[in-house]
């Protein structure tokens, strides 16, 4: 150890009588807070279905705290086909999608999903959260451009970070300041065509935004894409089910053809009621996260019983819209 006299170079060593006084002197910082045990906030423990009614810590509440938008936990004739799915398949899956984790029911899912929604193919993940994540990093890399709104939630945050490509954020459903943003940059590509010619760009962003409440206004973003050229990535986790005339998200809601939107992502753990999150486009589009989309290579493929829920939820979806 050395100390210093404020002019580099000008370093004298401790002795040891310093050293053992510096280390006597010292106190270190707890790794805790004191007094952060006394101050936990406990963690409400639910105790029932997570229905309209909840019991929290033995005292039943109303729910209002519940993402079961369509009240789907709880109906018995979806419970009837998990229990059917779980004594023909098991629990569990075991396997990635790639190596032996494939099963009839993801098959059967996927090609639902993909006819419901009108497009070519579909894609299915084990988990809501990691679907945008992956869905994202899969086609920006670093050196590509995505323009983003402020407000997206946070799996679309962790999704662009990953990517490592460069993001320019728009004030929330500003779209003045994603022109200006698009300006910008069409500037610098005219300054510099042969890198514009070897750079994608996306635009990443809700329909229903979970954190204001807010949809986006698809047919402007629509209408820039064709006239800067980015491929649109809509997060329909929270809209899926619940706008459009029979549930189809924020293209119908619009009446816009679903071919202007590259890539709609969604979760199932939402209006659907049970786990894992989707993926629909063209099949040039989707087939690419099948090899590059790190949610679904690398983790156990989505339990068959919530595979089997959610295709029984859809009968249930589709007739509720057909009523209304």
């Amino acid at each position: 150890s050395t100390q210093s006299t404020g002019s580099p170079g000008d370093e004298t060593p401790l002795t040891e009588k310093e050293m053992e006084k510096l280390i006597s002197e010292w106190t270190p910082e707890p790794l805790v807070p004191v007094g952060a045990a006394d101050n936990e906030v406990p963690v409400p423990v639910i105790e029932s279905k997570v229905g309209k009614y909840v019991t929290v810590d033995g005292k039943e509440c109303l729910n209002l705290a519940t993402m079961n938008f369509l009240g789907m936990i709880g109906k018995l004739e979806i419970e009837e086909a998990a229990i059917v799915s779980v004594q023909k398949y098991g629990v569990g899956s075991c396997g990635p999608r790639g190596f032996y984790g494939t099963i009839d029911v993801h098959l059967l899912l996927e090609e639902k999903l993909a006819q419901y929604m009108e497009c070519e193919e579909a894609i299915i993940y084990s988990y809501g959260f990691a679907t945008v994540a992956s869905a994202i990093p899969a086609y920006s890399k670093r050196g590509d451009i995505i323009f983003c709104d402020k407000e997206v939630c946070y799996a679309i945050q962790k999704g662009i970070l990953a990517s490592r490509s460069t993001v320019y954020y728009y004030n929330h459903n500003d779209m003045d300041h994603l022109v200006e943003l698009l300006e910008t940059q069409a500037a610098k590509d005219r300054k510099n065509p042969k890198k514009a010619r070897v750079t994608n760009r996306f635009l990443v962003t809700e329909g229903l935004f979970i954190n204001t409440g807010q949809i986006t206004d698809l047919p402007k973003l629509i209408e820039l894409k064709q006239k800067y050229k980015f491929r649109i990535f809509l997060d329909e986790s929270y809209s899926f089910g619940v706008l459009g005339e029979s549930g189809r998200g924020l293209t119908e809601f619009y009446n816009v053809d679903r071919r202007n939107v590259d890539m709609i992502v969604g979760s199932m753990e939402f209006s659907l009621g049970s786990v894992g999150g989707f993926a629909v486009g063209s099949s040039f589009v989707i087939r690419h996260q099948r090899l590059a989309g790190a949610g679904y290579v690398f983790s156990a493929s989505l339990p068959p019983l919530h595979a089997s829920m959610v295709i029984k939820q859809w009968t249930t979806l589709i007739k509720t819209y057909s009523k209304s």
